[in-house]
């Protein structure tokens, strides 16, 4: 029986208000098995499938009037002329609502056509691997994408293929990479960047290849799902800050396969546990948010004098919530001090200061760090950005 999804209230919503939806995320993140479970009377299309694409190329309007409406295209990015031949279909008979469902992987290509075509008469949605909420068996190790969790055992083919699948479908859909294996190589460096402070040169010059490059490589990295950048805070607090976003592999389980990280043993010796547990946190807040039908919104912090906190989320009534990423199982009050400095600048505009760290299977959990200081497993903290009232 499929996982249940948060996004799938939102779904349901959407298709009573909307003409159409679209689901877009990360390839293999679950986009299909929501909207065939959603809707099971659907007729569902895969429009990746050579013949289709032809017949939608030679005869759009003949394909659209075979399909027997609801109906799912997935992967609509193969085939975008189709969305204009919709609109007027959608335009005859405007109060026909949840009609027309479509999944695509490359988000901003696909938005482009969504705004040129559908604008007004289309609901966008977002879906990215399992998260915590979703699923107990979301870790480190694994990830969140459903195929993993549904077969552990098979994590690193899965990976592999994945990864082929990616570079050989969606980067060669968007751009003419030439050199495949030197993007191969950028994949797994940009995981050994995981956490860091983005510094094209620095991926630039060990591969051979231009800053231009790089930025346009980052891009599909960007649009296709693969990555998370966090964008540091956009107010200094009298401090002159460090502009460079952070990036992180949106995926735990993808960034430990690109890393060589095979076992959980692997993972807590490694040095990159710290980096992974922290974007693993980025991915939490920011699928919480999607799937809650919010923004998505997150900062990291940074001034020129090193003090640093993880992330800023910002909340109402222009607040924001301090979290702090800590991969060890004991919290200690030292952890507190970058926080405590960045609460004395902000003021009262900090609602909640959080250190969240891995839950100790000994030891109750601590609660308080020092006054005004949180400490959360990263379960209770997960409980906490998914609950209703925050």
């Amino acid at each position: 029986m499929p996982i249940a999804r948060r996004q799938a209230g939102f779904l349901e919503k959407a298709m009573r208000q909307f003409p159409a939806v679209v689901l877009t995320g990360p390839r293999r993140a679950g986009k299909t098995m929501l909207l065939r479970t959603a809707v099971p009377r659907a007729q569902y299309v895969l429009l990746e499938d050579p013949d289709i694409q032809d017949r939608v190329r030679s005869d759009p309007r003949s394909f659209l009037e075979s399909l027997r409406l609801p109906v799912i295209l997935d992967e609509i990015q193969n085939t975008p002329q189709l969305l204009g031949y919709v609109r007027s279909i959608i335009d005859a008979h405007p109060r026909r609502m949840g009609q027309w469902l479509f999944t695509g992987s490359q988000e901003a290509p696909l938005m482009q056509g969504i705004t040129e075509s559908m604008a007004g008469r289309a609901a966008v949605l977002q879906l990215l691997p399992f998260s915590r909420a979703e699923s107990p068996k979301v870790d480190l190790l694994k990830g969140g994408f459903p195929e993993v969790l549904a077969r552990p055992a098979g994590r690193e083919l899965w990976f592999a293929s994945y990864l082929q699948t990616y570079i050989e479908r969606d980067v060669r859909s968007i751009t003419q990479v030439r050199d495949l294996p030197t993007f191969r190589r950028f994949l797994s460096l940009v995981a050994s960047r995981h956490g860091q402070f983005l510094n094209k040169s620095d991926l630039a010059a060990p591969l051979g290849v231009t800053v231009p490059t790089i930025t346009e490589w980052l891009y599909i990295l960007e649009i296709t799902g693969q990555i998370i950048l966090v964008p540091p805070y956009f107010e200094n607090f009298g401090k002159r800050l460090v502009k460079s976003p952070k990036i992180y592999w949106g995926d735990s389980g993808m960034a430990c396969y690109l890393l060589g990280i095979q076992t959980q043993a692997e993972l807590e010796r490694s040095p990159f546990l710290g980096a992974i547990f922290e974007g693993h946190l980025a991915a939490e807040i920011l699928k919480s948010q999607i799937n809650r039908g919010q923004r998505k919104e997150l900062y990291c912090f940074r001034d020129q004098q090193g003090l640093e906190v993880d992330f800023l989320i910002p909340k109402p009534n222009a607040k924001f919530w301090l979290v702090e990423a800590k991969a060890g199982r004991t919290v200690q009050t030292t952890m507190a001090k970058p926080m405590l400095a960045l609460k004395k600048a902000a003021g009262d505009r900090v609602a909640r200061s959080i250190i969240v760290h891995r839950k100790s299977r000994s030891q109750p959990e601590m609660t308080t760090v020092s006054p005004g200081i949180e400490a959360l497993s990263i379960e209770r903290f997960s409980d906490e950005i998914n609950s209703a009232k925050n």
